[in-house]
């Protein structure tokens, strides 16, 4: 079993935004890879179809037509919400998902990705309490 890197403490308890959260466990300079999301990669037909038997999913589409299913052999960054004012963004670096800070975060603080294009195509209600809050994801 393949183990992802996380380089700095993240902790995971209850969010206000949905579910689990992934919380800093220490302070996060800006700009630094804070890890690599754990799962794994499987067929962009799977992916769709997971996504279909449930409305809260850990899967994040890769370049190649695949797919990175993060509910198995994942890690921390697992629990990373969605915002529409985020603190990290993500990178898909072959079958790789890497999550950085886009600004120093501080510890305790909440991990959040704006996830862009979702399988819920902009009908599910967001709540992530942005200023900018678009609504939906």
């Amino acid at each position: 079993m393949k183990t992802y890197k996380i380089n700095f403490r993240v902790v995971n308890e209850k969010s206000r935004i949905h579910g689990m959260g992934a919380y800093a466990g220490e302070s996060i300079p800006a700009r630094k890879k804070i890890g690599s999301l754990g799962g794994v990669v499987i067929s962009k037909r799977e992916a769709d179809r997971r996504s279909k038997l449930n409305e809260s999913i850990a899967i994040v589409e890769l370049w190649n037509g695949k797919a990175l299913d993060a509910t198995i052999n994942s890690n921390e960054l697992r629990y990373v919400n969605h915002s529409c004012g985020p603190n990290t963004y993500m990178r898909v670096f072959n079958n790789h998902v890497e999550f950085y800070a886009l600004k120093k975060i501080a510890p305790n603080e909440e991990l959040t990705c704006n996830y862009g294009l979702t399988h819920h195509e902009g009908t599910l209600p967001c709540k992530c309490g942005a200023k900018n809050c678009k609504g939906f994801i």
